[in-house]
């Protein structure tokens, strides 16, 4: 029976001790699969930016949607103890893009749409109601012909307004011609020296067209799971620069699982027409009448961070 038992020990002894690993050894083949893993995303990327280089129309789209909302009931440490409260706000970027090998046709959309509230419950007469916070509506169309590898004479269309409240008032048309750069794969730069900012508004006093140019930049990439848009647009009348404007705004997206992440978007914006008909509709009886002289053109902006989805 001893010898049984030793030769049991023998034998099972030494299989038990070449099972199990050190934790050194398991940390260098856990590194050895992230280089296998960063190889084939690398050769997949690759795959992907040939794939994007090749002619015809190219698609995308993702938008990010951000909410929170509260009650509180007989919270008396503070100033509004029954009050129901709500944030939502839902932004959607996308383009179709045509790439052949004389000419292009570029289209873009922003949408960044958001709604708050805040009913004091003890106040019968307040609004209870969601009212419009944010409200943006962007899109654009470029066609170019390429006279060279990276430039081409252009044609741009944009137009910007709002479309829950006040929309087309005002609203902004930019139709222009002019030189278009990309010196590389996602980045867009036109030129347009020749350009009108066609104005709609029902106060004709305050808002006006003009001549002059147009600067825009455009920069749509993904990277692995990170998507970006960063688009700059602006306006420089030739009659005024109380006519000039300009937006930049900048999306951000990452995607954690089956195209579900999250996303980050920044606006800014300035305009000194609509800082004069903002100052106009608020002057108070005895305030000094406000001009483009005098009044304060402070940059507009917007954020919204919250869920992302990528389609």
């Amino acid at each position: 029976m001893k010898r049984i038992a030793l030769l049991f020990a023998l034998l099972v002894l030494p299989a038990l001790s070449w099972g199990q690993e050190t934790e050194e050894e398991l940390k260098s083949a856990i590194a050895a699969k992230k280089d296998s893993i960063a190889a084939i995303q690398g050769r997949a990327d690759g795959l992907q930016s040939k794939l994007d280089a090749l002619p015809g129309w190219k698609f995308g789209a993702f938008g990010t949607v951000g909410f929170s909302l509260s009650e509180f009931s007989n919270w008396y440490a503070q100033g509004t103890p029954n009050v129901s409260s709500g944030n939502i706000g839902i932004t959607f970027n996308s383009f179709a893009n045509l790439k052949q090998e004389k000419f292009f046709w570029r289209n873009a959309l922003n949408v960044n749409l958001r709604w708050v509230k805040f009913d004091d419950q003890d106040d019968p007469t307040d609004d209870d109601s969601f009212q419009e916070a944010t409200d943006v509506f962007n899109i654009t169309s470029l066609y170019g012909r390429n006279i060279a590898k990276n430039l081409a004479v252009s044609g741009l269309a944009e137009y910007r307004s709002t479309i829950l409240n006040n929309f087309n008032d005002p609203g902004y048309l930019d139709l222009g011609i002019g030189a278009t750069w990309t010196p590389i794969e996602n980045l867009v730069v036109v030129v347009h020296p020749l350009n009108y900012n066609f104005v709609f508004a029902d106060d004709d006093v305050v808002y006006n067209s003009s001549f002059g140019a147009k600067i825009l930049v455009d920069y749509t990439r993904s990277f692995g799971k990170l998507n970006l848009k960063s688009n700059l647009s602006a306006f420089q009348s030739y009659e005024s620069s109380d006519l000039s404007n300009w937006t930049w705004i900048n999306s951000l997206g990452y995607t954690l699982w089956k195209g579900i992440g999250i996303g980050f978007e920044l606006g800014l914006r300035g305009n000194q027409q609509e800082a004069l008909a903002n100052a106009l509709a608020n002057v108070m009886e005895g305030d000094v009448m406000p001009t483009f002289d005098n009044i304060d053109n402070d940059v507009q902006s917007y954020w919204l961070f919250g869920v992302n989805y990528k389609f």
